[in-house]
């Protein structure tokens, strides 16, 4: 079937165009799936917690972070279900300041930081885990990828 100049209804430069989109869009869900699985990192310097009284520096080379609201679960139930061989350190949504409890390290921060950590970590549902390991003085990397506690 032809045009009326000439033309193929069929020519080459739509299926280089629908080509060319095809592979547009598949990189485009590549590169998200990509920037989603890489693991990420955390700069303790950047990012401000809170103890009970004082500022957050990390000590230990590892620890494993538990993001959870003590106004929906108990965290003493929630620690049965975390095996771990690292300090805890526990964000509390509710902002609760309870400090250092039993090797637990309870943090606060402003809204912007546990913002910042959520979407940075990609948390999806709490309460949440995942394990970070020292990469540079008090920057950790993201060792673990992040697990729902049930």
């Amino acid at each position: 079937m032809k045009l009326s100049q000439g033309r193929s209804l069929f020519s080459l430069n739509y299926l280089f165009a629908s080509f060319f989109g095809a592979a547009l869009v598949a990189g485009a869900f590549a590169y998200s799936n990509y920037r989603f699985s890489e693991y990420k990192f955390i700069d303790f310097n950047a990012v401000i917690f809170y103890t009970k009284k004082d500022i957050f520096i990390p000590k230990s080379d590892s620890y494993t972070v538990v993001i959870y609201s003590s106004n929906m679960q108990d965290f003493e139930t929630l620690k049965k279900n975390i095996a771990t061989q690292d300090k805890l350190l526990v964000l509390d949504m509710f902002q609760q300041k309870r400090g250092l409890e039993d090797d637990i390290l309870y943090l606060g921060a402003g809204m912007n930081t546990l913002l910042q950590v959520i979407q940075r970590f990609n948390i999806e549902e709490i309460p949440a885990k995942f394990r970070i390991i020292r990469y540079q003085k008090n920057i950790y990397k993201q060792d673990s990828s992040v697990q729902i506690i049930q």
